[in-house]
């Protein structure tokens, strides 16, 4: 009877032990965070859709629908602005949106100023400005990276107010298409000098941030090899 007695109370215990493992399992599955999938969140649902509007915009454009062209343009507007709102009050911003946000708007920007060359809409200068500033950034990007592990690529405010102005010199090349009155006219005359007065700029102002940046990541590289010594 003691043998069966404790036989009963080591299995007991047994099962209690296990017991307090399956619920410390249980719980700690169930307090786990679930890691949330970057393309769905609100600002990225957005981005996504912009780019996939990009070849309606495109055919529209070269159909010669310029209504329904700068409608969509003007859609593809708001929505960079509001993912990037949206990523702030909600707090979702990803390293997945950093890169494809920037990415959606280069080409937005440089698709709608390639085909707007190529109908003879533009002259074709300002595609050449846009377009080599962009490659020569790009490039340099990869060679850097390449040679320093330099991974700080974030526009400047100068970056950013040229985009900007490409943003509102395509919408009035859009509007002049579908109202040419005089005022518009002009308007797109002085955004358009704007985009290649900015595009140039930008760009010697980015190469010397760069530069900048460069620098200080080799002396923080080198900083604790200097204070081992």
């Amino acid at each position: 009877m003691l043998m069966g007695s404790r036989c009963k109370t080591a299995l007991t215990c047994k099962l209690m032990s296990s017991s307090q493992d399956v619920t410390r399992l249980n719980v700690s599955t169930m307090t786990r965070p679930r890691q949330r999938n970057s393309l769905r969140s609100a600002p990225n649902l957005l981005t996504l859709f912009r780019i996939c509007s990009i070849p309606i915009l495109l055919i529209a454009v070269w159909q010669r629908h310029f209504g329904l062209a700068f409608g969509l343009f003007l859609v593809a507007a708001f929505t960079d602005a509001l993912d990037g709102l949206l990523a702030r009050w909600l707090r979702q911003k990803t390293i997945l949106g950093q890169y494809l946000d920037p990415a959606a708007d280069k080409l937005l920007l440089s698709s709608l100023f390639l085909i707007l060359t190529l109908m003879g809409i533009l002259d074709p200068l300002i595609a050449i400005i846009v377009f080599g500033r962009d490659l020569g950034m790009s490039l340099s990007a990869a060679i850097i990276y390449g040679l320093v592990r330099l991974r700080d690529f974030r526009p400047t405010w100068l970056g950013k107010a040229n985009s900007f102005s490409q943003v509102v010199a395509l919408g009035l090349v859009l509007l002049s298409l579908l109202d040419p009155r005089p005022a518009i006219i002009v308007a797109r005359q002085n955004a358009l000098h704007a985009v290649i007065l900015l595009t140039v700029v930008s760009g010697f102002h980015y190469a010397w941030v760069v530069s900048r940046r460069i620098d200080i990541a080799a002396e923080q590289d080198s900083s604790p090899k200097n204070s081992g010594l």
